[in-house]
């Protein structure tokens, strides 16, 4: 899953993932949050830090699909590179889209309002996708949410659907 912050990722992937789980799936799913804070800590925001994040990520993801393991990996992932990586070892590519504006409406930790603050305040977010750094849209994704025109539930169910239509 792709998508910048605040576009639906973690939220549509837990619903996800308790219905596959339900149906007696195995399922792992990352979540950047907890995936940063256990596995990566050591590494920032930088272009070649986030591409190294995901280089791992991906890792991980294909060790538990070798094992049967659906893997749902939740993260913003910005670069094209690092997911033409990932497509490269088999990982389909879901895009929570989500325009700029929305996400800005919505910024459900504030964190949109850190990175737009004044260069000189201590609280100013730095390397914020979307905001001082890139966010480079997927070209040809494998599935396409735009969490702004579909409700979660609907989301939901369509990303549920492409699950169980790739297996």
């Amino acid at each position: 899953m792709t998508g910048m912050s605040g576009s639906g990722k973690t939220t549509i992937s837990r619903a996800v993932s308790k219905k596959l789980k339900a149906k007696g799936f195995l399922l792992e799913l990352i979540d950047v949050d907890e995936y940063r804070n256990n596995i990566t800590k050591e590494l920032g925001f930088s272009k070649k830090d986030r591409l190294e994040n995901i280089r791992r990520l991906g890792f991980i993801g294909r060790i538990l699909s070798r094992n049967n393991v659906i893997a749902i990996l939740a993260v913003i992932n910005p670069y094209k590179e690092a997911r033409d990586y990932l497509s490269n070892m088999n990982a389909k590519t879901v895009y929570v889209k989500c325009d700029l504006e929305e996400l800005i409406r919505r910024d459900p930790k504030g964190l949109y309002a850190k990175a737009m603050l004044a260069d000189d305040d201590p609280k100013k977010l730095n390397n914020f996708t979307g905001i001082s750094d890139p966010f480079e849209e997927p070209s040809s994704p494998d599935l396409i949410l735009d969490t702004k025109k579909e409700d979660i539930e609907e989301s939901v169910n369509i990303l549920y659907n492409f699950i169980l239509n790739n297996l």
